[in-house]
Order: structure tokens, then C-alpha cells, then sequence
């Protein structure tokens, strides 16, 4: 059963939301739902997109969490929904939501799957823990990576 993760930027405009949507579908579409996993950290934007084309799809979805705190209000609606619908939870020990924490819960989430899906513009990363950084972690390791970024994708910038 191929075992696919995602990372991704967590500010897409409304409309590069939608072309993502679409584009994770598509990706999605050649697998059976009993024959996936799908593997996010729940975050907002790219993460939450993946999530929902996982379950959409009616295939497995496991959560991976840097910490047992909640990430805040503005992803509170969705990160509830998802965590609530995964069909396994992992939440590793951060007490604190930093670098290092991010950075473990990429591990955890690439030691997990087959292939890494990447919402991704392909920019340099600002640091440990971002989509740049993971997309260079899979590479190395020799994980198949997939980036998704439709024509005319944008950030916000938030």
C-alpha cells in the first residue's frame, strides 16, 4: 500500500488553494482508496488541502504532530476536523512548537512514506523545519519526490 506525504507552504492565495485542490485530485486519482495512506502534519494551507483530498478520496489518513498543543486559532476548524477524521495520530513530545520541533515531525512524517507530494514554489527555505528544508531531507534520503505547483500559483506571503 504506497504511503504518500505531504509538505507545503502554509500561505496559498484562495486561488492557488483551488489549482492546488485540483492538482492533489488528479495526483491522487490512479489510487484505489484502499490502497493509500496519506501522511500530513495538518498544518494550514498545503498540509490541510492534502488531508482533505486523502479522505475525499476514501483512502487513509495519518496525522503527525510536533507537540500535543494545538496549533492555534486560525487553524483550529480544520486541524479538528482532520485530527478528528485520521485514521491514526501520532504526536510527538514538543512542549514547545519551534525549529527543532517542526524538524521532528518532518522526520517522523518522511520515515512514514514512499513518496513525498511537495507544495512548493521551489524558493530557498528560511530555516529548519520548511518545505525547502524537507524537500532536501527526501532528496537525500532517496525519497521520490513529486512537487506540485500549478501555472499562475501564488503565496500571500503571510
Amino acid at each position: 500500500m504506497p504511503v504518500i506525504a505531504v509538505t507545503g507552504h502554509l500561505d496559498l492565495t484562495p486561488a492557488t488553494a483551488r489549482a492546488v485542490r485540483a492538482a492533489l485530485d488528479d495526483l491522487l486519482a490512479p489510487y484505489p482508496a484502499g490502497e493509500l495512506t496519506g501522511v500530513s502534519c495538518l498544518a494550514p494551507g498545503a498540509d490541510t488541502l492534502f488531508a482533505d483530498a486523502v479522505l475525499a478520496r476514501g483512502a487513509r489518513l495519518i496525522a503527525v504532530l510536533p507537540g500535543p498543543g494545538h496549533p492555534g486559532p486560525q487553524a483550529d476548524a480544520d486541524f479538528s476536523r482532520l485530527r478528528a477524521a485520521a485514521h491514526r495520530t501520532v504526536v510527538l513530545p514538543a512542549a514547545v512548537l519551534d525549529d527543532a520541533a517542526y524538524v521532528a515531525a518532518n522526520n517522523e512524517l518522511l520515515a512514514l512514506a514512499d513518496e513525498l507530494v511537495a507544495v512548493w514554489d521551489g524558493a530557498p527555505g528560511n530555516g529548519p523545519g520548511g518545505t525547502a528544508d524537507l524537500v532536501a531531507v527526501a532528496l537525500a534520503a532517496g525519497v521520490p519526490v513529486r512537487v506540485v505547483w500549478p501555472p499562475g500559483a501564488d503565496r500571500t506571503g503571510r
